[in-house]
């Protein structure tokens, strides 16, 4: 496991022994105290690897990716409004992996490429946003679709705008 998806699911468990967020510990990457970057946490039952919890942030919104990552896992466990919060007990049988995102650009819709980029649609104030790499999204369509129904964007009727981003996943 790497060392992201162990912090992640360290600070999972010290949130619910603890009730408040682990301070940052040491013998991470570098990389992981000096850059900042949006990450999304995803939580999988290790028996049939279905989701259990994803959250993250499109931007940074802390100091560093240590911090991203603490804080993100936490609200994956205990805040996405699909699943139950999750329970001490079940720490055990869950996978977890941690997607590090790079900055995004604008492009076309002819310019994605769902198994390489993730995607984020944005209309005014509304925004979705769908990682890479997906099992079962095979299509740009398919991307479009999904990120649009996320960000409430009436796809196709409304134009918005598209970015896409590749990602570092940690499993």
């Amino acid at each position: 496991m790497h060392k992201y998806c162990r912090l992640a699911l360290d600070s999972i468990e010290y949130y619910l022994q603890h009730n408040d967020y682990l301070e940052t510990p040491k013998g991470l990457p570098d990389g992981a105290y000096k850059k900042r970057a949006g990450v999304f946490t995803s939580l999988h039952l290790k028996n049939d690897h279905s989701l259990r919890g994803c959250i993250g942030t499109f931007a940074p919104t802390k100091e560093n990716i240590a911090e991203e990552i603490i804080y993100n896992a936490v609200m994956a466990a205990l805040e996405d409004p699909r699943f139950a919060p999750v329970a001490l007990g079940e720490l055990k049988n869950l996978e977890v992996s941690v997607d590090v995102l790079q900055a995004p650009e604008d492009c076309k819709k002819e310019d994605l490429d769902p198994r390489k980029y993730g995607v984020i649609v944005t209309k005014d104030k509304r925004k979705g946003l769908l990682l890479p790499d997906l099992p079962g999204i095979d299509d740009v369509e398919q991307q479009i679709t999904i990120a649009s129904g996320k960000g409430g964007i009436d796809y196709p009727r409304e134009d918005f705008r598209i970015q896409r981003f590749m990602v570092e996943r940690y499993i």
